[in-house]
């Protein structure tokens, strides 16, 4: 951020012109380093987007949009600069109304503050993304601040900012909306950092691989990465390299759905030749494909055939069938017993067959809003796996507890009447007795005591039912709606997952005696109880966290347990609870009111009167370090709290706050004393950056508190080619010897709480 205040300081640049730091792009989880806006030349509104690079050097690779550089301690290959800056861009145009109603400009850039030779970072390789988004360099300096001065003439006090942020959200693209345009040679979905690093990554191997140089690319993401986005588009383009291609699932609601958009304008066989089960290869001749594309890898099995009696392998014989197979995966989407998709399973096959294996990752979430804290709330929820997301606080999801199935239903078809995208799902708790043509009239799912009841969606619509407008009047399960999405759904919790004493308790004799999905547990049961009872936990639990994760915007649910949906109406409204507690103990500290010379020393800010302040427009909380560690803002209660006007180039956003640090051991960063900006319960990646840091065994040196500021690291264990966590390292970064690394083994890395995250010294 000092190199942007210096870029700032530029007397042609308006002192009012206004600036954001770290902005959530919408229905995403990634955020833009930071955004200037003001007027331009014209008098239109404009905005400078700027992504920040500290890289000292890069290297070329053959790959579209893509160089090498030092991440993390090894050189890796990473997106372009131009190109990162360029989609940000684009996807905020996509998503947000403001920008198109208003003609608001958006010109993006990049600056690599430490980079001394231009050689490779503006080569010609790049020279399309270069003119989208140009990047600058450390000796660009001037470049940079003429770039932003040619469209940012006149300061705007952030106005322009204001209308992006409260601008109306787009409704995102669907898949299988967009299909028929993406085969048709058009772009519907720009691939954004990690997912453009796997598109080209795979498109390299597909163009190398041989039947004597045989590889595998196994992506691993989990619900809302873009696992089939990048699956369809690779699909596209390798198609159009004249390689024989094929896309690949064993679930077939995701095929049924992309061939009915697809019939009128692809012939039957066409279809066929590009989509395809994951049983079909049992008999193929080796290395026939050029390439095969496996989405939803976690749900192969190993036998084929309608009976289960077809075949050895369904891993083995894909990768017999192509000289390259990518496997898109997400362990914890396995939801039968017959599932047999582990990374593990995938690297086994690979290495008898003699391919060499390539292992990728899939982290940008775009469903649930983009929010990665919704999906780990759901794992700490489902004790899938234990997160620092025990609350829904400052996760922006749409999520909802319903006391009754009607109240649901309702609630569901009201969103579905705007465009057809809300469907209600549940648990197999329930038998196909409409399956039956004597029983088509009768409903599955019965909860007499509120006279609730519908029918399972397969009858009428099969595998289709996500598309056709009429099934909403129709319940959807597991099978018919894993890797689809919906703008919300709505989920019935049965019987076979509960909570009693507050800890989730499985049931898996609730589950409805046609449901097919625990078949071979009871024999399991008998020869290796534990075994298979953690299996049949995994498979209930993944099959909760996929139907609760269908939901683009939103997620509602009933449970049918009394107890169980006290659980998550607590969980999901303890952010009210725990304000609460906080407000009163920020009452009691307020009793005693002091001299502001006493209570901020040193702070230059202008202290807003209650009736002064609009939260999170003009003005941000300040607080006691001590009282931070514990406490933070409900804007209902704004007179409660000292609220200050933050500097000009700094854009009050939600979530932030004003704390003074004091102590030595960050003082390269942080002079002791200083007041800083932070934002509170940060999500995504801590890694290299500074942070409030809580836990009952931190000894603060300088304060003895359990709280600290520090370096946020993590190590990893090397094991051959596999990396593991190892420990979470809180580093000072101080001029004085003596300050010591906090560290934190895996057991103990739970039980951490992360309270802010630096945003900039400021005073």
């Amino acid at each position: 951020m000092m190199y942007m205040s210096n870029i700032l300081e530029d007397g042609g640049i308006p002192d009012d012109t206004g600036v954001a730091i770290e902005y959530k792009i919408p229905q995403t989880s990634k955020r833009v380093d930071i955004i200037l806006t003001g007027i331009d030349e014209h008098n239109k509104s404009a905005a400078v987007i700027v992504e920040l690079k500290q890289w000292s050097d890069a290297k070329l690779t053959k790959q579209d949009g893509i160089v090498k550089t030092f991440i993390g301690k090894a050189e890796r290959e990473t997106i372009h600069p131009s190109y990162q800056a360029w989609t940000y861009a684009a996807l905020l145009e996509d998503f947000n109304e403001a920008v198109q109603d208003q003609n608001i400009s958006l010109s993006p850039c990049a600056y690599l503050h430490n980079m001394k030779s231009d050689e490779v970072i503006k080569h010609s390789q790049y020279e399309n993304y270069l003119q989208k988004a140009p990047s600058f360099i450390r000796t660009d300096a001037k470049k940079l601040t003429d770039f932003i001065k040619k469209f940012i003439r006149y300061g705007d006090a952030g106005k322009v900012m204001y209308e992006i942020d409260k601008g109306k959200i787009k409704p995102s693209k669907n898949l299988s909306d967009k299909l028929l345009s993406m085969l048709q040679g058009n772009e519907e979905f720009i691939m954004i950092d990690d997912q453009k690093l796997v598109y080209e990554t795979a498109l390299k191997l597909a163009q190398t691989s041989t039947v004597k140089d045989k590889h595998i690319l196994i992506v691993e993401g989990g619900p809302g990465t873009g696992k089939s986005v990048v699956a369809i588009n690779l699909l596209v383009q390798t198609t159009n390299r004249k390689l024989v291609s094929r896309y690949i699932t064993k679930n077939a609601a995701p095929r049924a759905v992309y061939e009915s958009v697809l019939t009128g304008s692809f012939t039957r066989t066409h279809i066929t030749n590009l989509f395809s089960g994951s049983g079909a290869y049992t008999n193929t001749e080796r290395n026939i494909f050029d390439v095969l594309i496996v989405d939803e890898a976690h749900r192969l099995n190993a036998k084929s055939g309608m009976f289960q009696n077809l075949g050895e392998n369904q891993i083995k014989e894909i990768i017999q069938a192509s000289k390259f197979s990518i496997f898109f995966i997400d362990d914890d989407q396995r939801v039968t017993w017959k599932d047999i998709g582990e990374k593990k399973e995938i690297k086994k096959w690979a290495n008898q067959l003699g391919v060499t294996i390539h292992k990728m990752e899939l982290q940008s979430q775009f469903r649930c809003n983009g929010s990665d804290g919704y999906l780990a709330w759901i794992d700490n929820a489902l004790e899938i796996r234990v997160t620092a997301n025990e609350t829904l606080q400052g996760i922006d999801y749409d999520f909802q507890v319903f006391d009754t199935p009607n109240k649901l239903k309702e609630a569901i078809f009201k969103k579905n009447n705007i465009n057809n995208k809300a469907r209600l799902v549940a648990g197999y708790c329930w038998n196909w007795i409409s399956k039956k043509p004597e029983n088509n009239s009768l409903n599955d799912i019965t909860i007499d005591k509120y006279d609730f009841a519908m029918q399972w969606n397969l009858t009428t619509d099969g595998s289709l039912w996500i598309r056709k407008p009429e099934s909403v009047n129709e319940v959807g399960c597991i099978h018919t709606c894993q890797g689809l999405e919906v703008d919300y759904i709505g989920v019935i919790i049965g019987s076979d997952i509960i909570v009693r004493d507050g800890k989730i308790v499985i049931q898996p004799s609730e589950r409805a005696k046609t449901d097919q999905s625990l078949r071979g547990y009871k024999k399991e049961l008998k020869e290796n109880p534990e075994a298979a009872t953690l299996k049949a936990e995994a498979i209930i639990k993944n099959t909760y966290r996929t139907l609760m994760t269908r939901g683009q915007k939103g997620c509602y649910i009933y449970c049918t347990d009394p107890e169980t949906n006290a659980y998550f109406v607590e969980l999901s409204k303890s952010i009210v609870f725990k304000e609460k507690q906080e407000i009163d103990l920020a009452i009691e500290l307020k009793k005693q009111e002091v001299p502001r010379s006493v209570k901020y020393p040193g702070l230059m800010l202008e202290i807003l009167r209650p009736d002064e302040v609009n939260p999170s427009a003009n003005a941000v909380p300040i607080y006691d370090l001590e009282i931070a560690a514990a406490l933070f803002n409900n804007e209902k209660y704004v007179d409660k709290f000292d609220w200050v006007k933050l500097p000009d180039s700094f854009k009050a956003l939600q979530g932030h706050f004003v704390t003074r640090v004091e102590g030595e051991s960050m003082n390269k960063r942080i002079p002791s004393g200083a007041w800083c900006l932070f934002k509170k319960n940060p999500t995504g990646s801590r890694n290299n950056k500074v942070v409030i840091i809580q836990h009952e065994n931190i000894h603060d040196q300088d304060t003895d508190a359990s709280y600290t500021v520090k370096l946020y690291g993590i190590e990893r264990a090397i094991d051959g080619d596999e990396q593991s966590f190892s420990k979470i390292v809180l580093r000072p970064d101080s001029y004085i010897k003596g300050y010591e690394n906090i560290e934190f083994e895996n057991e103990q890395s739970s039980e951490l709480k992360v309270i802010g995250e630096l945003v900039a010294v400021i005073a």
